[in-house]
């Protein structure tokens, strides 16, 4: 754990060449060399909790950086309003969302004392996210946390325009760890299980782990959904994972 953090509110270039904002955090230590990881906030959107995330991978001696994906649909707007506003758009387009980490990734290669590794980590829709842009882009490891809509399409009247990427699968760029309930619907155990066996047909490095009595969420510390067990033992399996593929 590190002595101290220090964490801001940046601008980086995302996608098209748009400033977009976003929250940097970063150790205080003297480390000479450091891994990074973009975080992508869930469908909520741009909020405290995520911050707090932020700030957890830099207490852990990781530069984070998580930009606001939502920000060119209502700069300024609280996270909910922002959220609603991004949804009755029909979310994120997926090139968009590539080009916003490419340039988190970028901003966070070029930190002080950075080795140049990069992993990416989404929670819901930035589940899928995590896996599209370590589907897109040269990234060092890949966490998504009960992303759904990559192997199925989203259920009908969900608020999100979303199309099945699990045939992107091919070009995944680095090992991916995924984190899910046994208990959730969307996606579905069915799901995961198929992602997995399509990663294993083509030899593309992945660990999953599905956790008996969790469901969506359960790594939200503010929601009904949340499990300490599994939300515990899932972030060891974090630590871990980027220890292996992102420190030093």
């Amino acid at each position: 754990m590190s002595e101290g953090l220090t964490a801001r509110t940046i601008s980086v270039t995302g996608h098209g060449g748009d400033e977009i904002e976003a929250y940097l955090a970063v150790p205080d230590d003297e480390a000479t060399s450091r891994g990074s990881v973009v975080v992508i906030h869930h469908m909520p959107g741009y909020d405290s909790s995520t911050k707090e995330i932020v700030r957890k991978f830099a207490a852990n001696g990781y530069a984070a950086l998580m930009p606001n994906l939502y920000y060119r649909e209502a700069p300024g707007a609280s996270p909910d309003d922002a959220a609603a506003t991004a949804r009755a758009q029909g979310g994120v387009p997926d090139d968009r969302l590539v080009g916003d980490v490419a340039g988190a990734a970028g901003q966070l290669r070029g930190l002080a004392r950075s080795n140049g590794k990069v992993g990416v980590i989404g929670y819901c829709s930035g589940g899928r996210q995590s896996f599209l842009a370590a589907c897109s882009l040269d990234l060092d490891a890949a966490v998504d946390c009960y992303g759904a809509c990559i192997v199925s399409p989203p259920p009908a009247g969900a608020p999100v325009t979303l199309t099945p990427i699990v045939g992107m699968a091919k070009d995944l760029s680095c090992p991916l760890l995924g984190l899910f309930g046994a208990d959730d619907k969307l996606p579905t155990p069915q799901e995961t299980a198929e992602l997995s066996k399509v990663l294993d047909e083509l030899g593309k490095p992945h660990e999953f782990h599905a956790y008996e009595g969790a469901g969506h969420a359960f790594f939200a510390v503010n929601r009904p959904a949340y499990r300490p067990e599994a939300a515990n033992d899932g972030w060891q399996r974090i630590w871990d994972f980027y220890g292996k593929y992102l420190a030093g």
